[in-house]
């Protein structure tokens, strides 16, 4: 079980690792950047993970052969740099959802070694999940994944409350991490696929049934009729929309 934790986090790092350099490569960065984008990428999310939960010395110094594998994913990537470069966008995307899934698991996974309750270790896989892609695209000059819309978050929430669940259950380690794995990666990849995004709050303008003019006003009036109700007017509310409503409401404004 120990064996398949370690190499699942090795699998995570050389994805997250690669998602770094395409980014690099994207932004016109030299080597060095791209090592620096592939580091906090690999190992950024597990190195904050150690130091919130008071492990010492973290995972990467005690065991080099993480910033090893940095070394040679970046090396690798270097090489054949034409082919990374010729990336489709599709990849980047695909291979984050891959890291998320794994680091997801391993973070809850460390957390419950040591004995966190099970709310730690969610948040620990979230953290592990997420905090190195955040720093790789604030670095980049990027707005995160994980600010956006996009359902990123919530697929690692998700993963690591399954993971947590199943143990709490007494499924075995191997069903456990499995099916925290295919949630994760389940719902990060059909969110790319169909576009799924978190309802936003947004300012919406509720107009009244019918809103007479200044002349229409003064018109009833001199007439003798009554005045249009002045609580017939437009207001604004503040609710939570989809962001296809929201897109909708947009293009109604530029109209």
């Amino acid at each position: 079980m120990t064996e398949l934790i370690y190499w699942l986090d090795m699998a995570g790092v050389v994805v997250f690792a690669l998602s770094g350099v395409v980014i690099a490569c994207r932004s016109r960065m030299d080597p060095f950047g791209m090592l620096v984008l592939a580091a906090v990428t690999g190992i950024g999310g597990g190195t904050l993970r150690d130091l919130v939960l008071g492990v010492r010395p973290v995972f990467w110094v005690a065991d080099p052969t993480y910033l090893w594998v940095i070394l040679a994913t970046v090396g690798l990537s270097i090489i054949g740099f034409h082919y990374i470069h010729r990336l489709s966008r599709v990849f980047l995307p695909v291979a984050d959802a891959f890291g998320l899934a794994l680091f997801t698991v391993i973070g809850a996974h460390k957390a419950l070694q040591l004995e966190a309750p099970g709310v730690v270790a969610v948040l620990m896989g979230l953290l592990t999940g997420v905090a190195g892609g955040m720093v790789r695209d604030i670095l980049a000059r990027r707005v995160p994944m994980v600010l956006r819309q996009e359902v990123y978050a919530t697929a690692s929430i998700a993963g690591g409350i399954t993971y947590v669940g199943l143990g709490e259950l007494g499924t075995p380690a191997g069903i456990a991490i499995g099916l925290a794995l295919a949630v994760t990666l389940g719902l990060r990849l059909a969110a790319i696929h169909w576009q799924l995004t978190l309802p936003v709050f947004a300012w919406v303008v509720i107009r009244p049934p019918y809103q007479s003019t200044a002349e229409e006003q003064g018109a009833a009036t001199s007439q003798g009729e009554p005045a249009p109700d002045p609580k017939l007017r437009t207001k604004v509310r503040v609710r939570m929309i989809s962001p296809r409503q929201q897109r909708s409401s947009r293009g109604q404004d530029r109209g």
